[in-house]
């Protein structure tokens, strides 16, 4: 089964799959109602992300049957994992699970992968001393942090049509590229067929939005995309190595340590809810909603790109590279409103351009 049919197959499974999603979301009540912070006018089905898991996981079983390579231990586990996170999914989307017991979950399906010899077994040394650093007894902490902390970030940024599909799907291409310069094949190929699952479903998610993926969809997301960082990129033992796979899911990652971060400054719990996130601080400087997930998508292009490029030059050029971003970020970040230097007013703005927003509480 070639690489080429595999992409195809997961796309056309996702788009396909997508208005049984929706049907199912509603027969068992996985809706997201309108009222309180939330500006949709109708009752949205929330259940999309079975779309994304069916295109995925049928592809890589029936790769499985052409080449055994699918069948690795670390790739069985990235699906049973996978699977559980799913289910959690689905009972937050049906019954609005309390955050511990969906961090418990979490938790549990990061272990699963475990025993199937998926985990962060080194860390790079970006320092002066060793090139690698191992991990040992860390290793299952590590990766379980690892996993979570990424699960949870594309979560948060699932806050408008189209964004979380849109975002994960350029992270995984930006993935497979990277996974493909260094001999990565497998994961390239995952990474690949990921990307064309979040895009079938995009078709029905982009604005308006006829379905939304809700935390079964963007927990998923998140999940996979943190166990193809492992598989592939976390097994690179170069010092820039370390910071590939955090510019590679950048928007997620920075979003949810800038509102961390926020919150923090502000006194108030860091799960408490607000409305200074990326998508809101552009929509409330007059975006519309297609607007602002178009320049959601064009940052984590560059920060795709620039992890890209960071595999082709010298150590000491990536740094000097990074150090530039990561200061045009800081600067951006406070000029949009982010840090939480500057007055929100996002519920204004959105009121006043009738945007259809998928999920406030985050």
């Amino acid at each position: 089964m070639s690489m080429a049919l595999a992409v195809c197959a997961a796309f056309l499974l996702a788009l396909m799959l997508t208005p049984l999603a929706r049907r199912v979301a509603f027969l068992i009540g996985a809706v997201d109602a309108p009222g309180g912070r939330k500006v949709h006018q109708q009752l949205m089905p929330r259940l999309g992300g079975l779309a994304i898991f069916g295109g995925f996981v049928l592809t890589v079983l029936a790769m499985a049957v052409f080449d055994s390579d699918y069948l690795r231990s670390e790739i069985m586990g990235m699906l049973v994992g996978g699977a559980i996170i799913v289910f959690v999914g689905i009972l937050d989307d049906t019954r609005d699970l309390p955050a511990k017991v969906k961090l418990l979950g979490q938790v549990v399906a990061a272990l699963s992968i475990l025993p199937f010899g998926l985990s962060v077994d080194f860390v790079t040394n970006p320092f002066v001393g060793p090139d690698v650093v191992e991990l040992g007894w860390l290793r299952a902490p590590i990766t379980v942090l690892w996993i979570i902390g990424v699960t949870n970030a594309v979560n948060l940024i699932d806050g408008l049509d189209g964004l979380a599909a849109g975002i994960a799907a350029i992270a995984s291409v930006t993935m497979a590229v990277v996974a493909w310069t260094q001999g990565q094949l497998l994961v390239a190929s995952l990474a690949l067929i990921l990307a064309a699952s979040a895009a079938g479903f995009l078709k029905h998610n982009f604005h308006p939005a006829r379905i939304f993926m809700g935390d079964t969809g963007a927990m998923f997301l998140g999940f996979i995309l943190a166990c193809l960082s492992i598989m592939g990129l976390a097994k690179v033992a170069t010092v820039i190595s370390v910071f590939i796979p955090i510019l590679i899911v950048g928007i997620p990652i920075l979003d949810t340590g800038f509102a961390i971060f926020r919150r923090v400054q502000k006194g108030q719990p860091i799960f408490q809810a607000d409305k200074d996130h990326l998508h809101h601080r552009l929509l409330a400087l007059g975006f519309s909603h297609p607007q602002t997930v178009m320049i959601i998508y064009g940052i984590n292009t560059v920060l795709g790109a620039t992890a890209v490029f960071l595999t082709t030059v010298s150590t000491a050029q990536s740094v000097f590279i990074l150090i530039l971003l990561a200061s045009l970020i800081l600067v951006a970040a406070d000029r949009v409103g982010i840090l939480g230097r500057s007055p929100s007013a996002p519920e204004v703005a959105a009121s006043r351009i009738g945007v259809d927003v998928e999920d406030e509480s985050n």
